[in-house]
């Protein structure tokens, strides 16, 4: 799991003991890839010619127990997996980098990580890999710009996982995972029994019943469950800092840690059409307004600029808003009043997007600020809930004046700012690269 980097740096400097774990972490992933057998490019290049396949079997060990201890703890409620990186999926890039260094592991018998272990145990080849993987970083750096549009467009996918893929529960496929892993670890020994001539007839019995606690770890996670988006709602927290006044009349700035229906009920996550409207303008802020509406409605009016994604289709569209916006990114769902407003906010705030915002009053409190003098907006005296309360002459979108506010005409608006920026997560890169 991964952390801000602000929030990494102050827990680091209020905890200097931390920085003692992240060197125990660092001593002990070096030492267990020494033991392996990782620092040798002969063992490791074996593993091509299906005469050496430890390789495979570690990092599979790896993978399953990495699997099955984040789902269980993402199912008890202790991590929250939408908050863990995941590397965005560039499919045709990431099919000519994986030949690319699949061919230089057959040839030089290291990936990245491996020839790192292998050069601090002093073996030359090991140094010489590492080199020639800092040259290439560096001729990739020069290059890049020269076939960067293909490289950051060519099949990309986003955050995308294999539950998503094959559409099914991640629990199943932590089940899936460790049983094609032991088939895997079973096939590979009997291809180095076959191959390699190995000997396996004295299995330590550490290993068989290290293969049933996995799987007796895998069933418990899938007992365990996925949290449902209600589960994730009720766990949500939010750190906000309040300045309060204190007895002796001075100001004081405390933090508060509210609930998702506390942050609903103190309003503190409504924003007035004129915050809305301004954040246009604040470089500080990029607003996505999401218009969560009927297409129907979308089409008679809407904001400039305004995305139409109907409450029934926005679940689909999390995985992109969870992808890579950028850090200043603030999403603000619009209803005609407040009602599908909020039930978006809901859904994505317990989808883990972050910096989501209400547009207070919806549509038509926008128009009442915005448009009270456009003769082509009749109000309506019986509109019912969130339903539009003006008749309009045509359908027109976004082509009424008030749907883009003049700011000449709108530059002394007042309101109560609720924008807080939240903390986006750090990526950090994972695996043997």
């Amino acid at each position: 799991m991964t952390f801000p980097l602000d929030a990494f740096t102050a827990v680091s400097a209020a905890n200097p003991w931390t920085y003692l774990l992240f060197g125990c972490i660092g001593f002990a992933f070096g030492y267990t890839l020494e033991m392996a057998g990782f620092g040798d490019s002969r063992k490791l290049a074996a593993q091509f010619y299906f005469k050496e396949l430890t390789v495979l079997k570690v990092m599979f060990t790896a993978i399953a127990v990495a699997l099955t201890l984040l789902f269980g703890t993402v199912g008890l409620g202790l991590i929250d997996f939408s908050h863990v990186w995941v590397n965005p999926t560039y499919l045709g890039s990431g099919l000519v980098g994986g030949l690319i260094m699949g061919v230089g592991f057959i040839v030089g018998g290291f990936c990245p990580t491996t020839s790192l272990a292998s050069a601090s145990t002093g073996k030359i080849d090991g140094m010489l890999f590492m080199l020639g993987g800092f040259v290439g970083a560096f001729l990739f750096g020069e290059t890049e710009s020269h076939f960067d549009h293909w490289y950051n467009s060519a099949g990309y996918y986003g955050r995308l996982t294999l539950d998503e893929v094959f559409g099914v529960s991640a629990p199943v496929l932590v089940l899936v995972i460790v049983l094609v892993a032991l088939f895997m670890f079973w096939g590979a020994e009997q291809l180095e029994r076959i191959i390699g001539g190995k000997d396996f007839s004295r299995e330590p019995a550490a290993r068989k019943a290290g293969a049933v606690v996995l799987v007796a770890a895998a069933l418990a996670v899938l007992a365990i469950g996925s949290p449902t988006l209600e589960d994730r709602y009720q766990r949500l927290s939010f750190k906000r800092s309040e300045v309060v006044t204190q007895a002796d009349g001075r100001p004081q700035t405390v933090n508060r840690v509210y609930t998702a229906d506390e942050m609903l009920a103190r309003r503190l996550v409504f924003i007035s059409p004129a915050e809305a409207y301004k954040a246009r303008y604040q470089q500080a802020i990029k607003p996505v307004y999401l218009d969560v509406r009927s297409e129907s409605d979308h089409n008679l009016y809407h904001l400039a600029g305004s995305v139409n994604v109907p409450l029934a289709r926005l679940d689909r569209i999390v995985p992109e808003l969870l992808s890579e916006p950028p850090a200043n990114t603030v999403f603000i769902t619009i209803g005609n009043d407040e009602a599908a407003a909020v039930r978006a906010w809901k859904l994505l705030a317990a989808s883990r997007v972050q910096n989501v915002y209400i547009l207070e009053g919806g549509v038509n409190r926008w128009i009442a600020t915005f448009g009270a003098d456009d003769a082509a907006l009749q109000p309506l005296a019986n509109a019912g809930d969130d339903q539009l309360r003006y008749a309009f002459s045509a359908a027109l979108g976004d082509r009424y004046k008030s749907c883009s506010p003049d700011p000449r005409h709108h530059e002394n608006l007042e309101f109560q700012p609720r924008i807080v920026l939240q903390l986006k997560r750090d990526k950090s890169g994972g695996g043997c690269g």
